[in-house]
């Protein structure tokens, strides 16, 4: 009888044991965390003190000794452990310095010279008995080269096609992140007298969006998601490009199921910030070359690690109302990610100032920084269209490995 009495004793206290250690564990958090990451001392000490990763969890770091060929290396691992010994996780490690930027949220005009021209619809061409297509090219593929040569502009294409005879030429483009080589026969058309692809062609872009930070060696992120072709949705690809300083002309509010806007006006050519050499899924990066206006240096901090990244009160930087200024927001909800991705986290507006002046987020904002315990963790990517007052952030070191 006693027998049984503490076997369901013990049955209940381990019953109780476990519900407690499930509520206060973040064990899909833990299990989410990549293999590789890279880490400073800091994040380290401040998963602990804040039992970021859940009550009764500590992070250690631990060195191994691998023999490659006769040749030993030391490998660094971060070892994730209940009560202090029951080990929950390892995963390798690359411990780095913390690194310190300067504060953006400031918008910035864009313009975007293409690396290649992107192909945004099928044209028609007039020839002698019909109006032929060309089908091989689709909207929103990228073209790169002809013959060889590579292409920049419609020039570059009218130089490759002039001489071709009605000859099929070979042309290299890119289709969703992919190269592709093919021989297409050119199209006379009887209006202009020259051989035509049938393509309708751009290759530059312009837009607007927020500075993010400048490393302490003038390097910028900015925009935390991609520039765009707005008719083929394609990420634009860079063959150089610049940022321009902006004049806010006012603020177009959000309404259910429509985005709203700053309307900003900047001269494409006149008296650029810097330089444009990257465009990828989480920014715009480059140098700047004119700190004037674009850096504080009162308004520095550390970037944090998106493993630090949790639910609650957060700042939200911008310059909306003129000067930059802190902005109340709730950070929801938090993914942890093994790879690139531009929507982090969820947030929502808080702060009453902001939520009069634009309603929540709008385009435009893109870009604006978001700070967390003093530190910078990501940048505004997009806006819930049907509740302007909620949003999408990108974690600040995926912005940070972009740097160039």
């Amino acid at each position: 009888m006693l027998k049984k009495f503490f076997i369901k004793t013990l049955g209940v206290i381990l019953s109780v044991c476990f519900v407690i250690v499930v509520k206060n564990v973040n064990f899909s958090d833990i299990f989410e965390i990549p293999n590789n990451v890279s880490v400073t001392l800091e994040t380290l000490e401040q998963l602990n003190a804040e039992h970021i990763l859940g009550e009764f969890v500590d992070t250690k770091l631990t060195e191994d000794i691998w023999t490659t060929g006769g040749v030993k290396e030391k490998k660094t691992s971060m070892v994730i452990k209940l009560f202090g010994f029951i080990p929950i996780k390892k995963v390798s490690v690359v411990v780095c310095d913390e690194k310190n930027v300067y504060i953006g949220g400031i918008p910035l005009g864009f313009s975007i010279n293409t690396n290649g021209v992107l192909i945004v619809g099928n044209g028609r061409v007039l020839t002698n008995s019909t109006h032929d297509i060309n089908n091989e090219l689709q909207s929103g593929d990228i073209l790169t080269q002809i013959n060889g040569m590579a292409i920049y502009n419609i020039d570059d294409i009218k130089s490759q096609l002039k001489d071709c005879n009605g000859e099929k030429v070979n042309i290299t483009y890119n289709r969703n992140g992919k190269e592709i080589n093919c021989d297409i026969v050119p199209i006379f058309d009887n209006q202009s007298n020259e051989y035509k692809l049938g393509v309708w062609i751009k290759n530059d872009a312009q837009g607007i969006g927020t500075l993010t930070f400048v490393t302490q060696d003038n390097k910028f992120g900015a925009l935390g998601h991609a520039v765009s072709d707005y008719e083929t949705g394609s990420v634009i690809p860079v063959k150089d490009g610049k940022i321009y300083s902006c004049t806010m002309l006012g603020i177009t509010k959000g309404v259910a199921g429509k985005a709203g806007e700053l309307r900003c006006l900047f001269v494409d050519g006149s008296m650029d910030k810097g330089n444009i050499s990257k465009n990828t899924e989480c920014g715009v990066f480059g140098m700047v070359t004119d700190v004037s206006d674009i850096i504080d240096p009162n308004m520095d901090c550390v970037v944090a690690s998106r493993l630090l990244v949790k639910p609650g009160k957060a700042k939200l930087i911008s310059s909306v109302s003129g000067v930059r200024e802190e902005y109340d927001i709730e950070i929801i909800k938090t993914y942890n990610q093994n790879k690139v991705n531009n929507k982090g986290f969820v947030f929502r507006v808080k702060d009453k100032r902001l939520l009069e002046l634009t309603g929540g987020i709008v385009q435009g904002m893109s870009g604006s920084p978001i700070i967390q315990d003093g530190k910078l963790i990501g940048a505004v990517t997009h806006v819930f269209l049907y509740d302007s007052t909620k949003g999408y952030g990108v974690y600040s070191d995926w912005m940070m490995d972009e740097v160039v």
